[in-house]
């Protein structure tokens, strides 16, 4: 049985070559993409549309899940399976917690390439995932 190899992606041109990296360093193996649907308290506050904003914004954004994971797959030629996979949370929590639930051998993620203030301020969900990761984490440039 082959290991299964995770790929939390966004929409991002590092998410795309996280991809390309995993089916090409490890063509034989499972690959499972994630995709995080990230709640903002502006989208769930009564306010501002309530629960029937909520529901109707969670939709769209999985269907835009969906279509994401077509573009990433692509023309991507994989010996092994891919499938996918949509949760929701804060993105690096919700990585290390799917990997907690699921039989995942590593992960293979993107980064955004942040330095300096930026990184601090912002923090980087690759590097969140790869210090809370109980397995190993490749970052793809």
């Amino acid at each position: 049985m082959g290991r299964r190899i995770l790929i939390p992606v966004d929409s991002s041109p590092q998410a795309r070559e996280a991809v390309r990296h995993a089916s090409t360093v490890h063509p034989a193996d499972d690959l499972v993409l994630l995709h995080v649907v990230e709640y903002s308290e502006s989208i769930t506050d009564p306010d501002r549309g309530g629960r029937k904003h909520a529901e109707g914004w969670y939709a769209k954004a999985r269907d835009d899940a969906e279509d994401l994971f077509e573009r990433l797959t692509e023309g991507v030629e994989h010996e092994g399976e891919i499938t996918t996979a949509i949760t929701d949370g804060s993105p690096a929590s919700a990585i290390v917690d799917y990997l907690a639930e699921h039989d995942i051998d590593q992960v293979v993620i993107g980064s955004h390439g942040r330095t300096g203030a930026t990184r601090i301020l912002i923090g980087s969900v690759s590097e969140s995932v790869a210090r809370r990761s109980p397995v190993p984490v490749t970052v793809v440039h």
